[in-house]
């Protein structure tokens, strides 16, 4: 059984010559990434319409703020409104950190739950979107977002093309683009988020497709049910974030925010 930190090229089936037959146990651990994947996305958007409705109000009820033709409860000031909305914002960062540093030593089953529990963190995050955008424009950002994301997929799953300078440069990219946004907190520039948001899509396009081709590159046909489980939560936690980041970056720039 191989380490998981350790990356394998992946091997192939009966006819061992490279895009003939691709290996079965391949398939089936790149689908498992898909569907932890597609799981955790699903939990963030019941979350954070869940949040959502009940932190809003069609008409007015006691102690509700009005709010571009919605009425924030006090459930929903005390959400984004007050101090909490920095808890509910900074737990995701704080998850990920958590399981980036214990994954060698976390069972697949804790790495699943923590999983989980980030996507409802982030889900509980993302609610306060619903406030600003049109239903509108966030369903065509997620529309717009799947399409991209199933391509960049697709391609860095098929190339044969090495990614890894591309990936590196991406990743230099993105501590540049935090760096960046931590100091528009401050300037609130709405010309440098616009700028932001469009290299956002950019770098978040690239490592879509790099840590594909990454997470593909880390199968190993001799793994057991606990490696490649890990694998795979720790896989589909990458292609998560690259999902969520592209989408909000699309919002950003073609959304249109409530009157």
């Amino acid at each position: 059984m191989s380490d998981f930190d350790r990356y394998s090229t992946p091997r192939y089936g009966s006819t061992t010559q490279a895009g003939v037959t691709i290996d079965q146990g391949l398939r089936t651990y790149m689908l498992g990434v898909y569907n932890y994947m597609t799981l955790g996305l699903a939990i963030t958007g019941v979350v954070a319409y869940a949040l959502f409705a009940m932190a809003t109000s069609a008409v007015p009820v006691e102690g509700a703020v009005a709010f571009h033709g919605l009425y924030i409860t006090p459930f929903g000031i005390t959400l984004f409104a007050s101090p909490l909305k920095y808890v509910v914002m900074l737990l995701p960062l704080g998850i990920v950190f958590y399981m980036s540093m214990g994954m060698n030593r976390m069972s697949a089953q804790a790495a699943k739950i923590a999983f989980f529990v980030f996507a409802a963190a982030m889900g509980a995050s993302l609610s306060s979107i619903l406030l600003v955008y049109t239903a509108v424009s966030i369903t065509n950002a997620l529309l717009s977002t799947t399409a991209a994301f199933a391509g960049l997929s697709i391609y860095g799953y098929t190339t044969r093309r090495d990614l890894s300078a591309m990936g590196s440069f991406m990743v230099m990219g993105l501590f540049g683009l935090v760096i960046a946004s931590l100091i528009n907190i401050f300037m609130q520039s709405s010309g440098l988020q616009l700028a932001l948001s469009y290299l956002a899509v950019v770098i978040f396009a690239g490592l879509t497709a790099w840590d594909t081709q990454k997470i593909k590159a880390m199968y190993y046909e001799g793994d057991g049910y606990e490696v490649v489980t890990k694998k795979s939560i720790f896989g589909a936690l990458a292609l998560y974030l690259d999902f969520i980041n592209l989408f909000v970056a699309l919002l950003r720039i073609f959304g249109d925010r409530r009157n």
